[in-house]
């Protein structure tokens, strides 16, 4: 964000010194405010640039309003995360551009889309993208090798590399989705770091002071806690607690007076009925358990003594055949 606004700034001052309003002053024939004169069209093209730059800019840093929803935060996290992906497929793509684009020129054709380097770079890059016109292909019927040029550089870029992009950003979008939103809060609290240096005392008392952090906080309904939170409501059915956190001692709460020792002997009523409770949990996994081993033993001795019973059935029969022999 720091080199966007240092090139927002220059193209800001660009701008100013390239205003053809302001180059037309003199020779505005009559004309208060116009930028149509000899020395105002000079710059009309220049001052469009740098405006175009100069509103892409602004929308870039505009982007720091994300904070403010941590779920379109993280999507913008990813997508600057991936951008390195993107980079280094167009890296690639411009190795590959560049040396098919010198084989094809020094291959023997008279193609005029592809009459030296910079024509043929170009329509390389046409075809990447898709914007090479059928028409221009029925003219490559005409040079067989030239064909098989293109034919190769497009399994090469559009079929390989960019199978290969895919595989790589979804690879990086497994990677980041797993911390995007821990990454959404870091980015948000680096933002609020960096904001606080510009807060006015005033400014920050009076919203410190709002949040009453001198206040004590409810537990619950009629349970006083501590200072120096804020409260956060919260459906009953969201974090269901059956056990309470919260230790409490009867008596003065003077940071002189000690907290009673607690009874570890475990002889207390919570404690039986816990220890009751997970007997009664053990109890039951061993009754699923064995129900689940004898209906298998059940099965398993059952076809057992089907089998056997037919291996008897089998013997005797053997047997009375060779009687009767």
């Amino acid at each position: 964000q720091g080199w966007s606004s240092l090139l927002l700034t220059i193209f800001l001052f660009s701008m100013l010194a390239m205003e053809p309003i302001l180059h037309c002053l003199e020779n505005n024939d009559g004309y208060l405010f116009t930028e149509h004169c000899k020395q105002g069209e000079a710059m009309l093209f220049p001052y469009s640039v740098m405006s175009t730059a100069a509103m892409l800019l602004y929308f870039l840093l505009l982007s720091d309003l994300s904070v403010f929803s941590t779920r379109v935060s993280a999507f913008a996290l990813i997508c600057t995360r991936v951008v390195s992906e993107v980079a280094l497929f167009l890296f690639g793509l411009t190795f590959f551009v560049c040396a098919f684009a010198c084989a094809v020129s020094a291959l023997e054709q008279d193609d005029p889309d592809f009459a030296g380097i910079p024509t043929s770079a170009l329509q390389l890059y046409k075809i990447s993208l898709g914007m090479f016109s059928g028409t221009h292909y029925d003219m490559l019927m005409d040079y067989p090798a030239l064909m098989t040029a293109i034919f190769v550089y497009v399994v090469t870029t559009v079929i390989f590399m960019l199978n290969l992009l895919i595989a790589q950003l979804n690879c990086s979008y497994q990677a980041t989705y797993q911390d995007m939103v821990g990454f959404a809060r870091l980015n948000r609290g680096k933002i609020v770091t960096e904001t606080m240096p510009s807060v006015s005392k005033k400014r920050w008392e009076r919203f410190s002071g709002a949040l009453r952090l001198d206040e004590r906080v409810e537990f619950g309904e009629g349970d006083i806690g501590l200072s120096g939170g804020i409260q956060v409501w919260e459906p009953a059915s969201a974090n269901i607690t059956t056990v309470d956190m919260i230790r409490r001692f009867g008596g003065s709460t003077s940071p002189a007076a000690q907290f009673p020792e607690e009874d570890t002997g475990g002889d207390d009523e919570e404690d039986r009925f816990d220890r009751m409770e997970k007997l009664i949990e053990k109890a039951m996994k061993r009754m699923t358990s064995s129900s689940k081993g004898g209906k298998k033993g059940n099965a398993g001795g059952s076809s057992m003594g089907q089998s056997s019973s037919d291996q008897a059935g089998g013997e005797s029969g053997s047997a009375h055949e060779s009687g009767n022999e």
